[in-house]
C-alpha cells in the first residue's frame, strides 16, 4: 500500500468527522429553537429525500420534484391544521406535582395526518404510476411528520431519538472497524458485522440511559431503558436502504453530504425510530 493509500482513509474520516459535527450542530439548534427553524429543517430533509429517492428509481426528475413539493406542503399545512403553532393539549400528572404530561387523546390529530399522508402517497403513485413512488412518499413523510409531532410534544424527545440514532451509528462504526467478524448481512450491506450491531446496541443503551435520566428533558421511563431496541430499529432502517440501494444499483443516495452521501443515508436509521418513539407516547407508555 502506497502512502498516498493510507492517508486517503484517514482524509476520509476528517471529512465524515467534520460534516457529522456540523450536521449535528445545525440539527441540535433547530431542535433547541422549536418552531419553524425545526419545521422548515424537517421539511427540507424530506424534500431532499424524496429527490434522492426518486433519483435512486430512476425516475424522471419532474416527479421528484411535485413529490418533494408535496411533502412540503404536507408538513407545512396539514401539521399547521391539526397542531395550530405546533400546540398540543397538554394535562398535569394526577400527583398534583405539577409536571406536564401528555394524554393519549392528545395524539389523535396524528391519525388524521397519517391518512392524508397516504393519500396523498397514493395521488403520488397514480399520477407517476410507479407503486414505488407512492411508497417512496409514505415511507419518509410519515416519519418526519412524527418528528414534528414529538418536538411539539416535547423537544427532549426529539433530541433523544436522534441521540439514541447517532449513538447506534457511532458505536456499530468503530466497534466494526475494531472488531470485525462475522458479517450481519452480507448480501445487503457487506460492511456491516455482527460487532458492529452489538457495538451500536451498547452505545445506544448508554446514550439513551444517560439522555433520559438529564434534569433538561426529564424524560424518564420507558425512554431510560428504550435505548438498546431503538439501536436495532435504527440498524434495521439502515439495512432496509441498503437493500433498496443494492436492487437500485447505487452506492449511496445523493452526493449532498461529503463523507456521508445523501441525506437518505444519514437518517434511514432515524426514520424508524422517530416511528416508534411516537407510538410510545401514542400508546400512553410515557411514565416519567
Amino acid at each position: 500500500m502506497t502512502v498516498e493509500n493510507m492517508q486517503k482513509p484517514a482524509a476520509d474520516l476528517t471529512v465524515r468527522f467534520a460534516a457529522g459535527v456540523a450536521m449535528v450542530a445545525v440539527a441540535s439548534v433547530a431542535i433547541y429553537l422549536g418552531g419553524w427553524p425545526f419545521r422548515i429543517l424537517v421539511a427540507l430533509g424530506a424534500a431532499i429525500m424524496l429527490v434522492e429517492w426518486s433519483d435512486m428509481h430512476r425516475l424522471p426528475r419532474h416527479w421528484a420534484w411535485a413529490s418533494a413539493a408535496l411533502v412540503v406542503a404536507f408538513l407545512f399545512g396539514v401539521t399547521e391544521w391539526l397542531f395550530p403553532a405546533g400546540q398540543m393539549d397538554e394535562i398535569l400528572t394526577p400527583d398534583g406535582a405539577g409536571i406536564l404530561a401528555l394524554a393519549p387523546e392528545s395524539f389523535a390529530p396524528v391519525w388524521t395526518g397519517f391518512g392524508i399522508a397516504a393519500a396523498v402517497a397514493m395521488i403520488v403513485g397514480i399520477l407517476s404510476r410507479r407503486l414505488v413512488m407512492a411508497w417512496g412518499f409514505f415511507y419518509i413523510a410519515v416519519p418526519a411528520f412524527d418528528l414534528l409531532v414529538l418536538g411539539w410534544a416535547w423537544y427532549g424527545l426529539v433530541f433523544w431519538a436522534m441521540i439514541v440514532t447517532w449513538a447506534t451509528d457511532i458505536g456499530a462504526y468503530f466497534a466494526g472497524r475494531a472488531i470485525g467478524g462475522p458479517k450481519l448481512a452480507p448480501r445487503i450491506s457487506p460492511n456491516k458485522t455482527w460487532a458492529g450491531l452489538f457495538g451500536g446496541i451498547v452505545a445506544a443503551a448508554v446514550a439513551g440511559w444517560l439522555v433520559a435520566g438529564l434534569e433538561i428533558f426529564a424524560l424518564g421511563a420507558p425512554f431510560l431503558w428504550l435505548g438498546a431496541p431503538m439501536a436495532v430499529l435504527a440498524q434495521a432502517g439502515d439495512l432496509y436502504e441498503s437493500w433498496e440501494k443494492r436492487r437500485a444499483g447505487v452506492k449511496d443516495s445523493g452526493t449532498l453530504l461529503p463523507g456521508h452521501g445523501g441525506v437518505l443515508d444519514r437518517v434511514d436509521g432515524l426514520l424508524p425510530v422517530a416511528v416508534v418513539t411516537l407510538a410510545v407516547l401514542m400508546a400512553g407508555l410515557w411514565t416519567g
